[in-house]
């Protein structure tokens, strides 16, 4: 007997598929709670931005240093920059609710697309050289007056490392959700 009908993992690969098909109650629901997800999602982005807003403009009232004034500000107006980027980038639009299958079928589709291409523009939306270049303008005085205080250097050593594995998490977690969202993509095509 040939290798073939041995082989079991070739038969079942080489086994007639069936195509699903979606119903549109199903296809509805399931944009619906993509929607939900992503509400949900862009307003925890958007809360934390607001958070780290307020706490950096708090930071600018009580800093006297004007160069730290001037980043812990760099870093308030990213902040709110990133809060405007989540809302227009990352904000679902509402699904009719008499919408057809099609319909339904392209506006979860739309909805994928606009996720994934957050994802993957997440680097360039978030516009990090304005967030190092107010780090650096709140971090310098700091460091010029360390020849008074070596510690002060030591101390800021944990946070550095904690923003360095953060980035390196993030940069991870992006790429996986970037990979998951586009073969959801693909499998709607099919």
């Amino acid at each position: 007997m040939p290798d073939e009908f041995h082989d079991p993992q070739k038969v079942w690969q080489d086994q007639p598929m069936e195509a699903i098909q979606m119903s549109l109650q199903l296809l509805r629901r399931r944009a619906q709670e993509l929607q939900t997800k992503s509400r949900l999602a862009a307003l925890a982005w958007m809360a934390i931005g607001l958070v780290l807003a307020i706490v950096f403009a708090a930071g600018l009232v009580r800093t006297q240093n004007l160069l730290s004034r001037i980043g812990l500000g760099v870093l308030s107006i990213w902040a709110l920059y990133g809060v405007y980027q989540v809302y227009r980038r990352m904000w679902p639009a509402n699904i009719a609710a008499d919408a057809a299958w099609s319909t339904s079928l392209d506006f979860y589709r739309k909805e994928l697309e606009r996720r994934r291409d957050y994802v993957r523009d997440i680097w360039r939306l978030s516009v990090l050289w304005l967030f190092f270049i107010g780090l650096a303008l709140l971090i310098l005085p700091m460091l010029i007056g360390t020849r008074a205080n070596p510690r002060l250097l030591l101390n800021a050593i944990p946070f550095f490392v904690l923003l360095l594995v953060w980035f390196v998490a993030f940069f991870f977690i992006r790429k996986r959700d970037r990979r998951n969202l586009q073969a959801e993509i693909d499998e709607l095509l099919r």
